[in-house]
């Protein structure tokens, strides 16, 4: 085996563990809980907070009282997969502190084996039976829906597990269609919960006037993980290989660490065609294969390095469902319990959304990955607090752009796009700040968490509130998605443009009810929320300073203006370069540079002072065959401009012309 490299971290993390997210109060609750029970009167709740926080006992507590105190009868829970629906099992919250427990019979546990038209007529017995609590998938909620009309809601709290699975587009998502049909046609009760609040194919999970109906309660990455007990750090980063990623998996696959590996989807570039024949190459990489067990499907392999024996769970190959079965139980009631009883998962399209394996340290995944939701879910295996685990790590493995191949365009966006997944979590799992205007010299920061900024503008209308206090993520996976800001990041676009431009831009698209002056407080948001994140503080005496473009700052000496001349993603790309080689790195440049990116007015006329300042400095105008991208942009926004002249005077004549006839 390989010796193993360090992967490239774009993202280090490191917390206070403060114990404060895993400590329970009187009733049992933990810190996440307690925000969400506050808000247990509300009729539609959003409950935004990260895998392992404990969003499923959070409903547990809300929904008994809605039961016993707000006069509901029935409390109905739809789960994506039959395997999450054991997170809502019977739970005695008595014995912690709480007033009831949660209590489900069998016959209205409805993630158990079984057709789906049993498990719809079983929906339909619950409604008319006195029974109270029910759990059951997406899909049978779905099925039951289509027998019944919405005021057959009435009465009851119908809580969405996953909630992302939702969509606003209705035509493709039928769970949207039936949420909106609830919502307008019963009294129901909605409790939303989700770990992810992001669609890979970025249709916003509720429209705006459905969300509006809704009262969120966010818990935040950094709250969660910043208050565990044990889990100390978290690194995201990249390897990059050349060839077959079953010849290069052995140089990061740590078999001394808690390991799922996702392999890629048969359909990608990245994949063999052949998932078991790669499974096969994988366990060859580990040693050598000494028995399986029977009755588990657990495979015993001999490493090669140490002789020491591994033990992989295998949940790729799915020719024999019932051995799959047994391995998934095994995984499911044991090794979640028992850290020696698995060392390695393989899976392909498993082992993300509420898997639950505490001891995992390190998700190695294979390919790039177009759902933010899917590298969120990935990531949050192997975030989950666990004795003997201080680190977790997450691990892209990504091909290199290789100029003899003909995919090269797809290669680059695929890396560009990487990058750009794990910049905005770096975003989600950094810690956040208030920001303040900052009125006079010496009008300093006094509360923990609080910068005050020069210039800067605080949100002055509700719906900026609301955008910033609950959507500046989703904000930012919109802005992190968009083609031409992925570009722009790499820095093939000036700081100013990015931020000036581009940023605002989108803000409009996905906010078209914003007046002016809201997008431009937004925007100052997203950039500073951004800048700061990305930044290296280091304190010096009682001072603090974050390294700016490449120069340290005193934090107290802060403004919008310089905030906006820093690219906040710059240093991700910077990573990036240092990990590939100079040729890697040129096909890279030369892909950005060719691919060209339209300018508008706006964007060419913010970039005029830049182009008088490049002649002046140059004594000549920019070339638009120039190696320099930055010269090359600044003679293409030359040319627009040059061109748009000549078409206003053009227009100009012809009006001219119209009247002296």
């Amino acid at each position: 085996m390989n010796a193993i490299k360090k992967p490239v971290n774009i993202v280090e993390v490191t917390y206070a563990q403060t114990r404060a997210s895993v400590t329970t109060d009187a009733l049992g609750m933990r810190e996440m809980q307690r925000r969400v029970f506050a808000q247990r009167d509300a009729q539609h709740l959003l409950v935004k907070a990260p895998p392992a926080s404990g969003k499923s006992r959070a409903l547990m507590f809300v929904a008994l009282d809605k039961l016993y105190n707000q006069g509901r009868k029935k409390v109905i829970v739809a789960v994506p997969e039959r395997s999450i629906g054991a997170s809502f099992a019977p739970t005695a919250l008595t014995k912690h502190g709480f007033w009831a427990d949660w209590e489900i019979k069998d016959e209205n546990n409805l993630c158990d084996a079984g057709s789906s038209s049993g498990k719809v007529d079983a929906f339909l017995k619950f409604l008319e039976s006195p029974d109270a609590t029910l759990v059951c998938t997406h899909a049978t909620l779905r099925f039951a829906f289509e027998k019944l009309a919405p005021d057959a809601f009435n009465g009851t709290v119908l809580a969405i597990d996953e909630f992302h699975h939702v969509s606003a587009d209705t035509e493709s998502s039928r769970l949207g269609a039936l949420l909106r049909d609830v919502m307008n046609g019963s009294d129901a009760h909605i409790v939303a919960m989700t770990g992810s609040y992001f669609r890979g194919d970025s249709v916003p999970v509720l429209s705006p006037e459905d969300e509006a109906k809704f009262t969120p309660v966010t818990f935040n990455y950094y709250d969660q993980l910043n208050g565990y007990e044990h889990l100390r750090s978290l690194g995201i980063g990249h390897h990059f290989y050349q060839g077959r990623y079953t010849d290069a998996i052995g140089e990061v696959l740590d078999l001394d660490k808690k390991t799922i590996v996702h392999i890629p989807n048969v359909n990608s570039g990245e994949s063999t065609k052949d998932k078991l024949e790669e499974v096969g190459f994988i366990l060859d990489t580990i040693g050598e294969v000494v028995d399986e067990d029977e009755d588990t499907g657990i495979i015993s392999v001999r490493r090669n390095d140490n002789g020491e024996i591994v033990r992989v769970a295998d949940l790729v190959d799915d020719t024999d469902q019932k051995k799959r079965g047994d391995t998934l139980h095994f995984l499911a009631h044991t090794a979640s319990k028992d850290r020696d009883a698995v060392d390695v998962i393989i899976a392909l399209e498993m082992a993300k959304e509420g898997f639950d394996w505490p001891f995992a340290e390190h998700a190695l995944t294979v390919g790039y990955r177009a759902s933010l939701t899917e590298v969120i879910q990935i990531i949050g295996r192997v975030t989950r607090d666990s004795e003997g685990k201080s680190h977790a790590q997450f691990t892209n493995l990504i091909a290199e752009p290789d100029a003899s191949q003909g995919e090269v365009k797809v290669s680059v966006n695929n890396m560009l796009k990487a990058i750009t997944a794990s910049l905005l979590m770096e975003q989600v799992l950094a810690q956040n700040f208030q920001f303040k205007t900052k009125k006079l010299d010496g009008d300093d920061a006094k509360k923990p968490g609080e910068l005050k900024i020069k210039g800067f503008k605080e949100p002055s209308t509700a719906r900026v509130k609301q955008i910033v206090e609950t959507d500046l993520n989703d904000l930012k996976a919109t802005i992190l998605q968009d083609d031409t800001f992925a570009k722009a990041a790499a820095g093939s676009v000036d700081p100013e443009t990015t931020n000036r431009v581009l940023i605002p831009k989108i803000i409009r698209e996905k906010y078209p009810d914003l007046t002016e002056a809201e997008v431009e407080e937004v925007r100052q948001q997203v950039v500073v929320d951004s800048v700061i994140k990305t930044g290296e503080v280091r304190p010096v005496g009682d001072q603090r300073f974050i390294k700016l473009a490449e120069k340290f700052v005193n934090i107290d000496e802060l403004s919008i203006n310089l905030i906006d001349s820093v690219n906040p993603f710059q240093r991700a790309f910077e990573v990036m370069s240092k990990s590939v080689t100079p040729s890697v790195l040129r096909i890279i440049q030369d892909q950005i540079a060719a691919t060209r990116i339209e300018f508008t007015e706006e964007e060419a006329l913010a970039l005029f002072p830049k182009i008088q300042t490049w002649v002046k400095v140059n004594g000549r105008r920019p070339d638009v065959r120039a190696e320099d991208p930055n010269e090359k942009r600044l003679a293409a926004a030359l040319l627009f401009l040059q061109k748009l002249k000549q078409q206003r005077a053009a227009e100009t004549r012809a009006t001219e012309m119209a009247r002296e006839e």
